[in-house]
């Protein structure tokens, strides 16, 4: 019988697998292999709480194969070593796995095709749409999301007979060798977030079904992180525990469904199913900037703010990591990553913010610490939010943006839900204090039971002078930039 490999690395499903398909088409037998790259798991980019999702995720495949009558094969090493040798072990014929856009899946995936005696396919399933056939009539690259949203949209929506069904058999010869998965790193139990295809489908048809989904409140609740309506998918769709199509699909059918008679709270359910989906689309966009602009891993896209003369001052940077800043919703937020490995959007943009343009520290040791920490630690949409909040990237904020964390914090979290459950040295603070807690008198801070600089911490900086500080230096770098020098 006839054999192929299903090279697993960022695709733990089997529903819409592109690469599982393909390689189902090839063979008669398919054989599940995934490599554990100790230079992915040893890397200053990954962090514990990743890697325990990732193993975690990799056991719920292997019970899904089983009832179809296959099973995982885990070996360690260098890909192109690995997989060579399991092709000396196997009459396999072609190994099939999907395409990846970072600069080190790229270079890897070239190493290990020279290597191998058969040869190597690679298919699409990273993105919903392959980033380079979104491009404009001429067929450069967009650097704006706006111009790419449309061109992404105009392709038209997903439909059920676009999604590719889990096969229900899976033939597997007798398997060669295979190490257990590691059981450490373990996933702390703080982690809300259970790994696997079956919980990412349940959680997918929660967030979408019913009259009442949180998808229709989407538009108008998704800013606030004391609010139950984001999906909090971005962990399954990191490591493709779940089809971007289907979550695409899933947007569309919630819009559609706004748009039947009858529908409640159409307009609002619609808007919220369309601004679902744009986020859906803004994960596409920095995939495909990644894959045209490789640079961006390390550089500003917008190489005049290389020049900026980041501060760089190390106890600012362990306050902030620590969540310990003296400001309560960039504290919240940095305590909430620490405990889940995920952080709600907004609240990842205030963070950058603060650490960018307050702290002045440069936005690579943001970018690096968020990989350490998030589940959905991601190379294309991390690197994309932090250069976007930076002003540094591409379709970036202006420079002179700066968000205010305290305005921020009273806008998003009016009532104090988000601050008060993870600053439970602020629960007593009266709310007229809470998003300002150095502006409480002695008196105040006693009724309250919270001494600043011993229960809170003290402003580790003015922001007002901060963003006039950013702001020099900026426009400094600004003006200073030279093309010629590239």
């Amino acid at each position: 019988m006839t054999l192929s490999i299903w090279w697993i690395r960022r695709d733990l499903r089997l529903t819409d697998n592109q690469a599982l398909t393909a390689a189902l088409a090839a063979a008669e037998q398919v054989l599940p292999v995934f490599v554990l790259d100790r230079r992915l798991v040893e890397s200053p980019y990954t962090g514990d709480k990743r890697t325990a999702f990732l193993f975690d995720g990799l056991r719920a495949l292997d019970a899904d194969l089983r009832t179809r009558g296959s099973r995982l094969l885990v070996r360690v090493g260098d890909p192109a070593a690995v997989l060579t040798q399991i092709c000396q072990e196997t009459d396999a014929v072609a190994i099939f796995a999907q395409r990846d856009y970072s600069p080190f899946a790229i270079g890897r995936d070239t190493a290990v095709e020279a290597a191998l005696p058969i040869p190597l396919h690679l298919t699409d399933g990273i993105a919903a749409r392959a980033p380079e056939t979104i491009h404009k009539d001429d067929g450069e690259p967009f650097v704006v999301y706006t111009p790419f949203g449309k061109r992404w949209r105009s392709f038209g929506p997903f439909r059920r007979s676009d999604i590719l069904p889990a096969p229900q058999m899976i033939r597997t010869p007798a398997l060669p060798s295979s190490m257990p998965l590691p059981t450490t790193p373990a996933l702390p139990s703080s982690v809300p977030f259970v790994a696997g295809e079956g919980e990412a489908k349940r959680r997918l048809g929660a967030f979408v079904s019913g009259d009442h989904a949180p998808i229709h409140d989407y538009a108008k609740l998704r800013d606030q992180p004391g609010s139950d309506v984001t999906s909090q998918l971005s962990p399954y769709l990191r490591w493709g525990m779940i089809s971007p199509r289907l979550a695409a699909l899933a947007a569309y059918e919630a819009i559609d469904h706004a748009r039947a008679p009858g529908s409640t709270n159409a307009e609002d359910a619609q808007k919220g199913a369309d601004t679902w989906l744009s986020e859906l689309i803004w994960r596409e966009f920095y995939i495909a900037i990644l894959h045209a602009f490789p640079h961006v891993r390390g550089s500003s896209f917008r190489r005049e703010f290389n020049a900026i003369p980041w501060r760089n001052d190390e106890d600012d940077f362990g306050a902030w990591c620590a969540g310990r800043t003296g400001y309560p919703i960039v504290d919240a937020a940095m305590r909430q990553l620490a405990a889940e490995g995920w952080m709600h959007n907004r609240c990842r943009m205030i963070t950058a913010s603060f650490l960018v343009k307050d702290l002045l520290v440069d936005w690579r040791w943001g970018e690096r610490f968020f990989m350490q920490h998030l589940l959905d630690g991601d190379p294309a949409p991390n690197n994309g939010g932090w250069q976007w909040t930076a002003g540094t990237g591409t379709d970036a904020a202006p420079y002179f943006r700066v968000f205010n964390p305290v305005m921020q914090s009273q806008k998003f979290d009016p009532v104090g839900t988000y601050l008060r459950r993870w600053l439970p040295e602020l629960a007593h603070v009266p709310l007229e204090y809470l998003h300002e807690p150095w502006k409480m008198a002695k008196s105040d801070q006693i009724k309250a039971r919270c001494t600043l600089g011993a229960d809170y911490p003290l402003p580790i900086v003015d922001h007002h002078a901060a963003r006039d500080r950013v702001l020099e230096v900026y426009a400094a770098a600004k003006g200073c930039y030279n093309p010629a020098h590239d």
